[in-house]
């Protein structure tokens, strides 16, 4: 498999995590707090007293995620890929410690499930990077980084702007 299609997969399994909890968060916030993940199950509703404000924050916050991650797999920018890794695995993280610490509140059945699925965008952030990430072509050499000139650094195939004409860029 090429690396394009091991990063659209696994920024699309992203994708559809945010918007499975975004969407249902954002739009029913009680149903989620009630329901989540579904199926007779309830891994929200066994930790602490219902927040409108706050499992619509948890649905938004999700939303906002899943757009950046489709930003980075429809357009494979390697500077969004890798933010969207990033703020994935900043998001997912510490998600995933709370509830690993907080597991007295689940019942045994659910215990397994709750942590594979909060342990899926941490995985799929970390392919994400390790395709991604640098790669010994992508970093310069001691001796090309000291070979670069000061300054901001103009596109491939842009015009330098004539002596005297600096405003007109």
């Amino acid at each position: 498999m090429s690396d394009r299609a091991t990063l659209r997969i696994a920024l699309g399994i992203l994708v559809v995590t945010g918007l499975f909890v975004g969407v249902w968060a954002a739009i029913a916030p009680r149903s989620f707090f009630l329901d989540f993940p579904g199926f007779g199950h309830q891994w929200v509703a066994t930790d602490g007293p219902y927040n409108e404000h706050l499992v619509r924050d948890v649905g938004d916050l999700n939303l906002a995620l899943a757009t950046v991650t489709a930003g980075a797999a429809l357009w494979l920018s390697r500077p969004l890929i890798i933010t969207a890794a990033l703020a994935w695995l900043v998001y997912s993280a510490p998600h995933f410690a709370y509830h690993a610490l907080n597991l007295q509140v689940l019942s045994p059945d659910d215990r397994v499930p709750t942590l594979g699925s909060l342990a899926v965008p941490i995985v799929m952030a970390v392919v994400v990077l390790a395709v991604a990430g640098p790669t010994r072509r992508d970093a310069p050499a001691e001796s090309d980084s000291a070979a670069l000139p000061p300054g901001p650094r103009r596109r491939r195939g842009a015009r330098r702007a004539p002596e005297g004409d600096s405003d007109r860029r």
